[in-house]
């Protein structure tokens, strides 16, 4: 049986049980394929599990749709940030030349970069559409490094399941499957519009997950870690998102 009809099969299983034997029985079905995300406890539990395992066998290898530039909001919505603290502001004066992000956890080389060596990167942009949960959304145009370009050169162990980043905000992290993770459109973002990013839209430089809901895409981000289980990690939901009633995995 080809890959594709597994994975066709397997989803018809999940959406199945979900519909005629409840979600109970899509739960120990996606656990079986080993498709559950590190929030699948409590009263929604089992729909979280449907979702993602649903979405991880049909939509693995999508893309988000990616505008043309007259698409680009004017006025796009930066959201609220808490007040930088003075430590920020003096990065901010020096042009971010201070800023940097650890790349550590199950990679053979854990690194330290700053903004210029993720500008070595080879550089790559998106046009695509910021999503947020509260209903208001904008487009802009992302610019930045393929996550998957830092995977690649700090060469990632084959047992590696999740990358955890974490913003100057010690209060907001986040984490990735390895498929969000490799996509080519996940970026680490420095760049918006034309410019460099700005603060209040998480600069020096932003995680951008554009397949999922703008919660994922985290501001201020200064730590990278390669990992293989998120429990580890604040109350083990993997991410700060559950923890406060929203859901790990938020695909659109």
């Amino acid at each position: 049986m080809s890959k594709f009809s597994r994975r066709r099969l397997i989803a018809t299983g999940l959406a199945a049980a979900g519909g005629v034997a409840g979600l109970d029985v899509a739960a120990k079905l996606a656990q079986k394929y080993g498709l559950v995300p590190p929030d699948h406890g409590g009263i929604y539990g089992a729909g979280e599990t449907l979702t993602y395992a649903a979405q991880r066998l049909l939509t693995r290898h999508s893309l988000a749709r990616e505008f043309p530039r007259s698409y680009i909001s004017a006025r796009p919505f930066a959201n609220e940030i808490s007040p930088r603290d003075e430590a920020f502001d003096r990065m901010k004066a020096g042009g971010f030349a201070d800023w940097r992000v650890a790349v550590d956890g199950m990679v053979a080389r854990p690194r330290s970069l700053s903004l210029s060596d993720l500008k070595s990167y080879p550089q790559s942009s998106q046009i695509t559409e910021v999503i947020c949960e509260e209903g208001w959304s904008y487009v802009a145009e992302w610019i930045g490094v393929r996550l998957h370009e830092v995977l690649d050169a700090v060469e990632v162990h084959p047992q590696a399941k999740y990358i955890a980043y974490f913003s100057l905000d010690k209060d907001w992290w986040d984490s990735m499957d390895m498929a969000d993770a490799l996509h080519p459109q996940t970026f680490l973002a420095y760049g918006m519009n034309g410019a460099e990013l700005p603060v209040g839209f998480g600069g020096p430089l932003r995680m951008r997950v554009p397949r999922q809901l703008g919660y994922k895409s985290v501001k201020f981000i200064t730590r990278l870690t390669v990992t293989d289980s998120v429990k580890k990690f604040g109350k083990g939901l993997g991410s700060a998102a559950p923890e406060a009633g929203y859901a790990w995995y938020a695909g659109i």
